[in-house]
């Protein structure tokens, strides 16, 4: 079957009344967290996890994809309105949009980021679409060891990628293997790091580590800081509607920013935030009139956010056909696809094709949504900005703690949650990142599975692991990928250095 074919059998699947009802729920409370300075799409993922446990997975897995792109399209309003990026990808919104805001025209940048969003998110999910068939034939002929150093290079860019720090993420990324470690050993049926409590012989639940860390220990991080500053919100001043001019101005960054988000957001290393800031250089650069960036150029706002949603379609290539998470929400995402025993790669396109091809087809129905719930209802979202911080955090707090009562209805669980949300809040506290533990959970078992299938293979022969050019190769990436941004940190702080030391003289 070819691909429009799959995708049209996708469309009737995402048409099903249910699936309606799961999409729209989901682009709903994504943009209603977006809209939250603090709370993003990982962290509603991570409270939904243990609440959908016993629903349908096709439903869940597509409320959870409504989520993710509702989150990026909320992430705008905050920035424009508040100067706060609800998202850390709608940091560069914040620079002219705000800007805009203040001068009236906070309308106008609404609107262009809410289009753009879904001109952007439209142009990349059928991207998403056509590309993915043919990474996943690549995909087939991997064996044991080519599943090992792609393993190893997604560890290695999860680890750099989140975080100031390679050497903190990767920190973070251990302490994930060592819990993956917990339990009964798959080969050998040996009882590991389990100190004899029979709780621990299942092993450490994902979505226990996961609920803990993005939201016991995110809520506990935010507590902690008190009201430090003071949040002034931009009332949207003047008309929601954009000029002719507006639109002319806007229509080119749209497509540049889907371009360039796109495959920035597919890359293993990738992530939103790098196409944003792409983005924005290059509307800067292109302008006619780049004296008006830094005082609320629209071009600003249209490019970075159409990179920002392209990017969110951009990260499901990986995720789908590779099975590898390059942002937080997709390694949340990762673990609900576990949660119902799937496991996203070139195999769930061949066994589970309903299911995938659905998903993908219920991302252009939620854009539409998006589209539809954005620019109408700014005034309710707006709103939720004035919910008070003590009453939201601790509403997180007692659905996390119910959600996994649900889910596990254990005393032991309980303290496990509390246990890992206190580990969460310590890892923020101290700047490690916190997705490369959850990353290091859910793909370390998977990790250790394909190397000791691969030295069984080999009868232990440890340098057939490079013997394969796909293998070697990956590998090659994965050192260069930890190796260059060293190297460049070093020299930069060589460079300041240097510089301190001659200004002294």
């Amino acid at each position: 079957m070819s691909t429009f074919e799959f995708l049209w059998q996708g469309i009737l699947v995402a048409m099903q009344p249910m699936n309606l009802i799961y999409a729209l729920v989901g682009v709903t409370l994504g943009t209603a967290v977006g809209v939250l300075p603090g709370i993003g799409p990982a962290l509603t993922v991570a409270l939904l996890l243990p609440v959908t446990y016993k629903l349908d997975p096709g439903g869940s897995l597509i409320m959870f994809a409504g989520i993710y792109y509702g989150g990026m399209y909320g992430g705008s309003t905050t920035s424009i309105l508040l100067n706060t990026p609800g998202e850390s990808a709608s940091i560069v919104t914040a620079l002219e949009g705000n800007k805009m805001a203040r001068a009236g025209r906070g309308g106008p940048a609404l609107a262009t980021a809410a289009i753009g969003s879904f001109v952007a998110g439209l142009i990349a999910t059928l991207g998403l679409a056509f590309i993915a068939p043919y990474i996943v034939k690549l995909a087939l002929v991997f064996g044991p060891r080519e599943y090992f150093a792609l393993m190893v290079l997604a560890f290695v860019t999860v680890s750099s990628a989140f975080g100031d720090s390679a050497l903190r993420g990767l920190t973070s990324l251990f302490i994930g293997f060592a819990l993956a470690m917990v339990g009964i050993d798959q080969q050998t049926g040996q009882a590991r790091l389990s100190f004899g409590i029979p709780d621990l012989l299942d092993g450490v639940e994902v979505t226990t580590l996961a609920v803990a860390m993005f939201a016991i220990g995110e809520t506990l991080y935010i507590a902690a800081q008190g009201n430090r500053i003071a949040e002034k919100v931009e009332a949207v001043k003047g008309s929601l509607w954009m000029t002719a001019q507006d639109w002319s101005r806007s229509w080119k960054p749209w497509l540049r920013g889907t371009l360039i988000g796109f495959p920035i957001g597919a890359m293993p290393a990738g992530g939103a935030e790098i196409g944003t800031f792409l983005s924005y250089a290059t509307e800067k650069r292109l302008a006619k009139n780049p004296e008006e960036f830094g005082h609320g150029a629209i071009e600003g706002v249209a490019g970075p956010e159409a990179a920002n949603n392209a990017s969110a379609a951009g990260t499901l290539v990986p995720l789908l056909t590779l099975g590898l998470p390059t942002t937080a929400t997709a390694a949340i995402m990762l673990a609900g696809f576990q949660q119902y025993g799937l496991q996203p790669g070139p195999l769930l396109f061949a066994t589970n094709p309903q299911l995938v091809w659905g998903l993908i087809a219920s991302l252009l129905i939620a854009n539409a949504m998006l589209l539809v719930l954005n620019l109408p209802m700014i005034g309710l979202w707006v709103k939720l900005l004035t919910i008070p911080k003590p009453w939201l955090y601790a509403g997180i707090l007692l659905f996390a703690t119910l959600g996994t009562i649900g889910a596990n209805p254990s005393v032991f669980e309980l303290g496990m949650l509390l246990a890992f949300g206190l580990l969460g809040y310590l890892m923020r506290l101290f700047g490690y990142p916190i997705a490369p533990a959850v990353v290091g959970l859910i793909l370390g078992p998977l990790a250790e599975q394909q190397l000791r299938r691969a030295l069984a293979i080999s009868q232990g022969d440890v340098t057939t692991l490079v013997m394969s050019p796909i293998a070697a190769g990956l590998l090659i990436v994965a050192a260069a990928a930890f190796l260059i941004p060293l190297i460049l940190r070093i020299r930069g702080r060589g460079q300041v250095l240097s510089q301190l030391a001659a200004n002294e003289d």
